[in-house]
């Protein structure tokens, strides 16, 4: 994860994030043994430079607009294409807190891909400061301390709009006291993401 490095990705355009949802729709078929249209692999995947590039990946999947699945790797260790394909495999049949996908549910489900930016550390006093310098609904934010940790999409602030409340929960996702953020040292990365939504 980079300390000081803030250079910004160009954005993928909407055609490619077109191309990112089908990808993931289609890996989860085929692994359910459902048709999924063309078992070539589309030319746009291996052709476009952009979707080849490295980047950090989360695939999260909705069921009448509640949580279904969500996986995805924070770095960017592999190239897009591949970070998709794998991570909508693990939110449909591998996220714990879930059972697995089932075959019926497939059409009920909407699927949205997100791009991150590198993850950047963030030099903060306080807690007090710290609430200050997150941005609601532009930052994801990783917090980490020694071997727990935890982050929140940014698509999170729309369901935790309070920033005390945002952390509170995302230390507790990291399995530490809710209060954490305010009382201990905490390092705390963020990321800013790209995403791309199938309609419900």
């Amino acid at each position: 994860m980079q300390k000081n490095d803030q250079s910004q990705s160009h954005p993928l355009s909407a055609a490619q994030g077109r191309i990112l949802l089908g990808l993931a729709r289609r890996s989860i078929a085929e692994r359910l043994g459902l048709p999924c249209g063309d078992p070539g692999e589309p030319a746009e995947l291996s052709g476009d430079k952009a979707l080849q590039a490295q980047r950090g990946t989360f695939v999260t999947l909705k069921k009448h607009g509640e949580l279904r699945g969500c996986i995805g790797s924070l770095v960017a260790s592999e190239s897009i294409v591949e970070g998709v394909r794998r991570n909508a495999l693990n939110a449909a049949f591998h996220d714990s807190r879930f059972s697995p996908l089932a075959r019926e549910e497939l059409e009920e489900i909407a699927i949205e891909v997100s791009i991150l930016t590198e993850p950047v550390l963030l030099a903060y006093a306080d807690g007090g400061d710290l609430l200050t310098k997150l941005r609601k609904g532009m930052d994801g934010v990783i917090l980490r301390k020694g071997s727990q940790s935890a982050t929140f999409l940014p698509q999170v602030w729309e369901q935790l709009p309070r920033t005390e409340d945002f952390l509170s929960h995302l230390c507790r996702k990291a399995w530490l006291p809710p209060d954490a953020w305010r009382r201990e040292r905490l390092e705390v990365f963020v990321y800013q993401v790209q995403h791309f939504s199938e309609s419900p």
